[in-house]
């Protein structure tokens, strides 16, 4: 008998061994928990149409399946699911009926220390106050599903569609979230990322704080409060998001450090495309910051930024920066494109010819005195303008960009077939 058929054979007759089996469950009554009890690790149940109650436990390694038409339905009650057992996976089903207590974080479903490698995989929660709450478990996957929170709460009584605690190597991936606080929201972890999820109607798309090393690439978020938060976070790669009317702030860096902005579209946002607040050595390239009151709010002493290849078309104030130092926005030789630069490239080598200057000590008078815009007509402040437009060595500092692109870089916007 070959070696591997033999070690077969001694597997499948040792003592407390038993394949893995399918089960199917019908619904009603306990027949969910008692399936679960009697389930022997690797198992999978397979949930049939109606009503399977909720409030379970899963502590060993497990699969749920659904028909069409199965829901698990937790009653208004705790979390509907909560998983601590490694390689769990729960795909296909709707999943409702949570509590309401944010001290016990009651969920569609949770994962908690020791769920590690579950997969939380094409399913509907509705009518939780929190969508998944990966707690603790590390090298999840929340993937595909459609998450809509509660609607009759306020925006800052709801939970999160998806909760990233403690979570390292967490994976939340083409998910469609809507009506919750922040659709997704993590919380002192590392290495996770967050890709190609669709976000609506929240306070927050994607709110990051004390997240390290991770991913946030290729999200869409539309009319929400604010687009993408990173807060106190290093080595955070933001790359080819898209921002469309977000409210506040298109994209914010707020305390963070050594990360990537690159590729993203904030477009027609009602404050700022991009707010940076006392970060530093960050990268910010290629970026189409479009339409919004201001282009990019940069303040709070942040440093040792590189600002190069980013567009910032149509905003009313392209740079609000109050500050005496000069920050140079350019790297190796390439600026930035703006839109109401009268630029002119005598060479064609598509860097014009003169220097940008977006902000003059006028601006610096108007953001710190609001009440001054009634001067703005008069005579003395335009010829204070035009004195420093003529001798730029009259302004106090500021922003300037050496190196002004011609031409802006161009992002699709999804579902648009067209450039920007």
């Amino acid at each position: 008998m070959p070696v591997r058929a033999l070690c077969l054979a001694l597997l499948l007759f040792a003592p407390g061994f038993a394949p893995a089996a399918e089960r199917d469950v019908a619904a009603g009554g306990a027949g969910l928990a008692e399936a679960i009890r009697e389930a022997g690790a690797g198992d999978t149940l397979r949930l049939g149409a109606g009503r399977h109650a909720g409030g379970q436990e899963i502590s060993k390694p497990l699969t749920l399946t659904c028909a069409e038409g199965a829901r698990i339905d937790g009653g208004g009650q705790g979390s509907v699911l909560t998983v601590t057992a490694p390689d769990v996976t729960v795909e296909g089903c709707a999943i409702t009926g949570s509590g309401d207590s944010h001290e016990t974080l009651d969920s569609g479903i949770r994962l908690l220390e020791g769920a590690d490698r579950a997969r939380v995989t094409g399913n509907r929660l509705t009518g939780n106050l929190y969508g998944v709450d990966v707690h603790g478990a590390r090298d999840a996957m929340v993937a595909r599903n459609v998450i809509e929170g509660r609607q009759d709460h306020r925006v800052n009584d709801r939970g999160n569609g998806v909760y990233v605690w403690n979570a390292p190597g967490s994976d939340v991936v083409g998910n469609d979230i809507r009506w919750g606080r922040d659709g997704i929201f993590v919380n002192t972890s590392r290495d996770n990322s967050f890709r190609d999820n669709q976000l609506r109607d929240l306070r927050f798309a994607v709110h990051y704080m004390y997240a390290n090393e991770s991913e946030v690439s290729g999200n869409v978020s539309i009319g929400n409060d604010l687009g993408f938060a990173v807060m106190y976070s290093r080595k955070v790669r933001i790359t080819r998001n898209v921002s469309i009317r977000d409210d506040q702030h298109g994209i914010m860096l707020n305390y963070t450090n050594s990360s990537v902005v690159a590729g993203n579209l904030v477009r027609n946002g009602a404050n700022r495309c991009l707010f940076i607040y006392n970060a530093h050595k960050n990268e910010v390239a290629g970026n189409r910051f479009e339409g919004c009151d201001i282009g990019v709010h940069f303040t709070a002493g942040s440093e040792r930024n590189a600002m190069t290849g980013n567009a910032f078309v149509g905003n009313r104030t392209q740079v609000k920066y109050v500050g005496s130092k000069w920050l140079d926005w350019s790297h190796e030789g390439r600026g930035n494109y703006w839109s109401d630069f009268a630029a002119y490239d005598i060479d064609g080598d598509g860097i014009a010819d003169a220097p940008y200057r977006p902000n003059d000590s006028m601006d610096h008078v108007l953001w710190s005195q609001p009440a001054a815009k009634l001067l703005l007509g008069a005579p003395a402040v335009q010829l204070v303008r035009w004195a420093q437009s003529a001798f730029p060595a009259l302004l106090p500092g500021g922003v300037v960009d050496p190196h002004p692109l011609m031409r802006p870089v161009e992002i699709d916007e999804p579902g648009k077939g067209g450039k920007t």
